[in-house]
């Protein structure tokens, strides 16, 4: 499914108090098969979306990088910790490792293809962050990746179905 992004920054404002609410409600009530109903959500979402037809996320944002990435990634370039470091990495307000540019430097604009796919950052492996376990934790970075992914929304109306 190609992403039409005016429609789908439309389709997030239009039903953006309905998501907040959802999440808000999640959050609060954190049902005993929010994990469940989430990847299912997250399955099904991911039927229909090819990360490949977007890459929204390697576009905006950066992602954090942890120590065990920076190592990774170095030597999948074949090039020094400190060289990787140097290049690409940067400290945030925070404290934490992201990258120095964006869209991501090692993003193929072309075609939308990581050129590190293989040893990408855990943040990125683990993106949007609507799988896996205790979910409800999630939830606030769920509402922030709403304007990003078109897969949140996707998988937020499916959950509105059953919540």
């Amino acid at each position: 499914m190609k992403i039409d992004f005016e429609i789908f920054n439309q389709k997030v404002l239009k039903n953006k108090d309905k998501y907040f609410s959802l999440l808000s409600k999640l959050k609060t009530q954190n049902p005993a098969d929010l994990d469940i109903q989430f990847n299912k959500s997250h399955n099904l979402a991911f039927e229909k979306i090819d990360c490949l037809d977007c890459a929204n996320c390697c576009k905006n944002l950066g992602p954090l990088i942890i120590q065990s990435d920076i190592k990774r990634i170095a030597d999948f370039l074949n090039i020094s910790t400190k060289d990787f470091l140097l290049n690409y990495i940067e400290m945030d307000e925070d404290g934490d490792f992201i990258f120095k540019s964006m869209p991501c430097p090692f993003l193929n604009l072309e075609n939308n293809l990581c050129k590190i796919y293989e040893v990408r950052p855990k943040a990125c492996s683990d993106y949007p962050h609507t799988n896996g376990k205790n979910l409800y934790k999630n939830l606030d970075i769920t509402k922030k990746n709403l304007s990003i992914c078109p897969a949140v929304a996707e998988i937020l109306d499916d959950l509105m179905k059953i919540y």
